[in-house]
Formats: C-alpha cells, sequence, structure tokens
C-alpha cells in the first residue's frame, strides 16, 4: 500500500508455498486478496511477490503475463518489489544453506536475476521505483578462492548493467539488493562497506554501482548481529551505498539460561537455517551455524540471538523477546530521512514452522495482524497510509 510519505509497504510472498506460477498465483488469490480486503479494501494494494527460477520462466510467456498485468488491474493491486533470494523450492522440505544456491558465482543467479528484473519493468508502475533482493553474494562456508570472489563481483557487475538498460527502455527506476545474513558472504554492515569498495575500485567513477546496486535491510539479520540501526545506516549513507528495500523482521533473543535452551528446541525446524550468534559477559560473539549447534555446545549463556524469523506482533514471554528496538530504530531513522529508503516489506516467512503457541489462527490472521502492527508504529512517526 502507499503510505503518506511516499513510501510502499507490501508483506512479503515467500510466506506462502509455490514454485510455479499457477501455485504462485493461486496464493494471491487465495491469501493476498484476504489480506487486502481487510486492510487496504478501497485503496491500491502494493505486493511484494516471490518468484521462484521456474515461476519467473512461466511468468514470462506473453499470455502469462498479460494475463496477471490485468488481474492486478481488476483488484486494484500493484507490483513494486520481488523477494529473488529463494531460487528454488522454499518450503515443505529441507532448505538450510541450499537457499544461497546458485549463488553469484554462477551465471544461473545471474540470469535468473536478469528475469526478475524484465518482469519487475513491466508490472511495476509509472513513477513507482521496483526492487528485487537477492542472496548476500552466497554463504560464508561456499566460497573459499580469490576467483570465486571476483566471480561474484563480476557478474553482479553485468547484473548492473542489466538493470541500468532494462530501466532506460522501461522509463521505471529500478534497483538489485544485496541482504547481508548472519554467515552470509556479505554478513555484517561493515564487510558489505568493504565489498562495494572493491566493487568500485574495479569499476571507477561508474555511477551505475550507486543507482542500480545496494542494500536489501532487513532488521532480523543486523540485529543477530547486534549492530546498531542508526550507526548500521549512517555507514551506508556516508559510503553513499543505497538501501533499495527494508525487510520488517523480529529475531529471538534470549537469555540462555536452561530453561530458555529447552524452549528453543521447538524452534529447532528441520527446513531453515536458524543461525545464532552468542555474545558472552566481555562482548565476544561466538557464532553457530544452525540453532541445533547452538544447542548441543557449550555456549556462552549472557545473550544468544537467533536468525527465526518471528510475527512482528509477537510479546515478550518470560525466556524471550523480540528484536523490535532494532526495527523500531530504523523506524526512527526512517522518520528523520524519509528519502533513505521507499520500499518496506515485512518478512515473517517462517509460518508452516512457528511453535503453536506463536501461530495465529491462521495465515490471514497473523499477515494482518502485522500490517496492523507496523501501521501503528509508522503512522505515530507520521509514516503511516495515505
Amino acid at each position: 500500500m502507499r503510505l503518506a510519505q511516499g513510501h510502499h509497504l507490501a508483506y512479503c510472498g515467500n510466506i506462502h508455498r509455490g514454485e510455479t506460477w499457477a501455485e504462485t498465483f493461486a496464493a494471491l488469490e487465495t491469501y493476498t486478496l484476504a489480506v487486502k480486503e481487510r486492510v487496504c479494501p478501497s485503496r491500491p494494494y502494493g505486493i511484494g511477490l516471490r518468484l521462484s527460477a521456474h515461476a519467473a520462466r512461466e511468468l514470462s510467456q506473453r499470455p502469462v503475463l498479460a494475463q496477471f498485468q490485468g488481474w492486478l488491474a481488476q483488484h486494484d493491486c500493484y507490483v513494486f518489489t520481488i523477494n529473488g533470494f529463494p531460487f528454488g523450492r522454499f518450503h515443505g522440505q529441507r532448505v538450510k544453506e541450499q537457499v544461497y544456491l546458485p549463488d553469484w558465482t554462477s551465471s544461473e543467479r545471474l540470469d535468473y536475476t536478469k528475469r526478475l528484473f524484465d518482469l519487475l519493468a513491466q508490472l511495476v508502475p509509472p513513477g513507482v521505483e521496483g526492487s528485487v533482493s537477492t542472496v548476500p553474494g552466497s554463504f560464508k562456508e561456499f566460497i573459499r578462492t580469490d576467483q570465486q570472489r571476483q566471480a561474484i563481483r563480476d557478474n553482479l557487475f553485468k547484473c548492473v548493467q542489466h538493470i541500468d538498460w532494462r530501466s532506460r527502455q522501461s522509463g521505471r527506476a529500478l534497483h538489485l539488493g544485496l541482504e547481508p545474513e548472519p554467515l552470509g558472504f556479505l554478513e555484517t554492515t561493515a564487510e558489505t562497506v568493504e565489498f562495494f569498495g572493491q566493487l568500485r575500485d574495479e569499476h571507477p567513477h561508474d555511477l551505475r554501482l550507486q543507482q542500480y546496486l545496494g542494500v536489501n535491510y532487513d532488521t532480523c539479520h543486523l540485529a543477530v548481529e547486534y549492530e546498531d540501526a542508526r550507526e548500521a545506516l549512517a555507514l551506508l549513507r556516508r559510503h553513499q551505498i543505497q538501501v533499495s528495500k527494508l525487510h520488517l523482521s523480529s529475531a529471538l533473543k534470549v537469555r540462555a539460561t536452561a530453561a530458555a535452551r529447552a524452549a528453543l528446541a521447538a524452534f529447532a525446524d528441520n527446513v531453515y537455517l536458524h543461525q545464532v550468534v552468542a555474545r558472552d559477559a566481555d562482548g565476544k560473539l561466538v557464532r553457530y551455524r544452525d540453532l541445533d549447534a547452538a544447542l548441543g555446545a557449550v555456549a556462552p549463556e549472557e545473550e544468544w540471538r537467533v536468525h527465526f524469523h518471528i510475527p512482528l506482533h509477537c510479546p515478550a514471554t518470560e525466556w524471550f523477546e523480540p528484536t523490535t528496538d532494532h526495527l523500531l530504530g530504523v523506524l526512527d531513522v526512517l522518520q528523520g530521512e524519509p528519502g533513505l529508503c521507499r520500499h518496506l516489506e515485512m518478512e515473517t516467512y517462517t509460518w508452516e514452522v512457528l511453535p503453536e503457541s506463536m501461530k495465529s489462527a491462521s495465515v490471514v490472521d497473523q499477515l494482518s495482524a502485522e500490517y496492523g502492527w507496523c501501521l501503528e508504529r509508522l503512522g505515530a512517526r507520521g509514516l503511516g497510509a495515505a
């Protein structure tokens, strides 16, 4: 939906199953329209589309795309952003670190992302920017050689060239956002700044890198890294790295007592990777590849932050609290600098693996509650619905 200061808010479609276009479209008809009816029944409604590589190829067929464009007009909906992080299946089976593959060392990732921009250029309305979010290069463990690092930079630059061409051809302002996350090739804001510096050194004075490539800032991911929102965003601004999109999401924050560890066992699913960053009393950070690894280790008990996206409206319990402070810190910065980023996307994709105690009655209930939570806090900062 369109917000008062020129922002756009959506929920990310990666919460729904859908690897083919038929499955993706069925989710839009079943769930997205139901959420629209609750939260934005009489105004244009923004969609955060998630397309697998399979679905993107199918939607690229002219009759299929034309049908979808007609559906958007019929229901007063519009697409302004696409989640291009998961290339393949994202629900119902083990995803874990495979979600990064194919990564930016490969032509498959490049071709997939170019196709997403080709579609977005035909879906985003005139006068609205279009964004695609993507993996942070790769998973850290996968990158072992300078040749791989060079391939990531080369493929991203080829993508920037394509976005430049597609933006000029379509008259749309398009941009790609790399999404730093725990144990990603790009993990912290500092690592991201260093990477952008290397890329710019290889292509000096090429302003396309600033215009078409930026960061998808996920408030869950950076909170897990114990980063301060104001400092992280200031660092990106200082190095002229655009914030392509803001993912509004929360992680788990616990004091890792025996009781908390026992409760955390309910979050150790076999589908998604739940990286843990633990901090000891001296402030030292220890990283664990997944929640089960942290639970099985003699880890620091001072504090754990767990990469598990929980609903934005979840209250604190006796053993955990959400990392809402980081998310609200980002909104505070946005209040003072509305032009920092125009795209806001709620991303709680973990509906199917949430413990029953945290689930709403239905996914539509959960998404509607997240909209209510966000709009209340955005409204308090003068950033609410138009």
